[in-house]
């Protein structure tokens, strides 16, 4: 019998990185700015939290990232110019981001990983559970992953991550878990994780992918974290401890995602998002589709 654990209403976002695999574009702007179609991809993001809920947003960042703050925060003389023109349809676009959450920020300094990320959340969460999103990732809000892990949590308690299955070739690319099948499909229970592993030692081919709802406990844990892979202190670590010892804070289950998922943090898969999502626009799909096929048959 599952039992109801503490409803989740805050959501992390780490946006320290500072996106050299998209330099020059990011010498002077975030990565986590850069528009997918007409929208900066980390809006997607909030968006997704506030849709499951989550309408409590911290965003971990760093040094250069106070456009993000400027993106969430009221733009007056924008607003009014907009008003002035009569120019109702722009104006509620720009109010539209500022009115998404309520927003925190809070520096991570210096750039340890995403372990340290999640831990420079720890005064702001406190002793509850919360939900991090990683901006790499943009799911599509026709696949509600992020609903489905909270409430998972909320039934069973302790961590959930979000998987996708892979080619095998690829888990190199990603990390990895262990897991034991549960009664409900699209849940499994994960035993073990494991950082990028060589495929030949990895323990399956499901993949973590950026979500996850975390038992506040990760917290003592990271602080305990050495560096890791990288140099780095991963929380994929941390949540190996997790999984290993369930009386620290609980079980670790993964939710198996077949939905759509964007990945925005290489520029190839950033490209074909942004294909993707402008051929599925009511406003701009029926043109660029058109435009597309023509452009493939005459060019490729």
């Amino acid at each position: 019998m599952t039992q109801s654990h503490p409803r989740i209403s805050k959501a992390v976002i780490p946006a320290a990185g500072l996106g050299t695999r998209f330099l020059p574009a990011t010498k002077a702007t975030p990565k986590e700015m850069l528009p997918v179609v007409d929208k900066p991809a980390i809006q997607y993001v909030v968006e997704e939290a506030v849709a499951a809920g989550l309408d409590d947003v911290l965003m971990v960042t760093g040094r250069n990232k106070r456009p993000l703050e400027d993106h969430f925060d009221r733009n007056y003389e924008l607003e009014s110019a907009l008003q002035k023109k009569g120019d109702a349809s722009r104006l509620a676009k720009v109010q539209e981001s500022s009115d998404l959450a309520t927003m925190h920020y809070v520096r991570q300094g210096d750039p340890k990983g995403l372990g340290h990320a999640v831990l420079c959340a720890a005064p702001h969460v406190g002793d509850e559970p919360f939900a991090v999103l990683l901006g790499d990732d943009l799911i599509d809000p026709r696949d509600p992953l992020l609903q489905r892990m909270v409430e998972v949590q909320e039934q069973r308690g302790g961590s959930v991550i979000a998987l996708m299955e892979v080619a095998p070739e690829q888990i190199h690319l990603y990390g990895c878990a262990a897991v034991e099948t549960t009664e409900d499909s699209d849940v499994v229970q994960v035993s073990g994780l494991v950082e990028k592993p060589d495929p030949a030692d990895a323990p399956s081919n499901y993949a973590i992918i950026g979500r996850y709802v975390l038992d506040p406990h990760i917290f003592d844990i990271l602080r305990k974290t050495q560096p890791g892979r990288g140099g780095e202190i991963q929380l994929t670590d941390a949540l190996q401890q997790l999984a290993e010892d369930e009386t620290i804070g609980g079980p670790v289950h993964g939710v198996v995602f077949k939905g759509r998922r964007y990945d925005t943090g290489d520029r190839g898969d950033y490209l074909r998002a942004i294909v993707r999502l402008a051929c599925e626009r009511e406003d701009l799909g029926p043109d660029f589709r058109t435009w597309l096929r023509s452009y493939v048959a005459e060019e490729m």
